[in-house]
């Protein structure tokens, strides 16, 4: 397995990125069969308000491909890696019927046929039910209070129009809100 690690703008990996990079991505390339992905190609790019990881992971007849920034370098690489391998989770039996008909007879590493079969049975049950008490608010404290919570989103009941909203964090890292009628 190789891995190219490469630093853009200026920035030049340390051997602590370089491994913390490794590391995560081990688990990713630990799903499929060993022969079947040969490299992985991340790039780390630093910029004044956020860094950005781009990962390309070239296996034999597909291309997994992700994207994200942060802040944090190291948030960016986790963030990266758990859309990989949601991507593959969810892609899962396509993949498997993809690489097949390219003449790949084996495609998943035996671990993770097991737990995505764990995770697929979890996933058809609630795990967890929680109450959360509306009270009107402006579209500003909503955001303040998701920050203050550490949660991507938040629902709440708008103060301006008296209807149930949810706010969230998008992918580029604004903020958005749903509204109901």
């Amino acid at each position: 397995m190789k891995y190219d690690i490469i630093g853009k703008n200026g920035f030049e990996p340390t051997e602590a990125i370089k491994n913390y990079v490794i590391k995560r991505m081990n688990k990713v390339v630990s799903f499929f069969d060993p022969k079947l992905i040969l490299d992985v190609r991340v790039v780390l790019k630093v910029y004044k308000d956020h860094h950005k990881v781009e990962v390309t992971v070239p296996a034999k007849g597909i291309i997994l491909r992700s994207e994200t920034s942060d802040q944090d370098m190291y948030t960016a690489i986790d963030k990266s890696v758990d859309k990989l391998i949601s991507q593959i989770r969810k892609h899962k039996e396509k993949l498997k019927a993809h690489l097949t008909k390219k003449g790949n007879s084996k495609v998943f590493s035996d671990d993770f046929e097991t737990e995505a079969i764990e995770k697929e049975i979890l996933a058809s049950t609630v795990v967890k039910n929680k109450e959360v008490k509306l009270e009107p608010m402006t579209v500003e404290e909503a955001l303040m209070e998701m920050e203050m919570s550490g949660h991507d989103f938040y629902v709440f009941l708008n103060q301006a129009t008296n209807r149930v909203n949810v706010a969230y964090i998008r992918e580029d890292g604004d903020y958005a809100v749903i509204e109901t009628k």
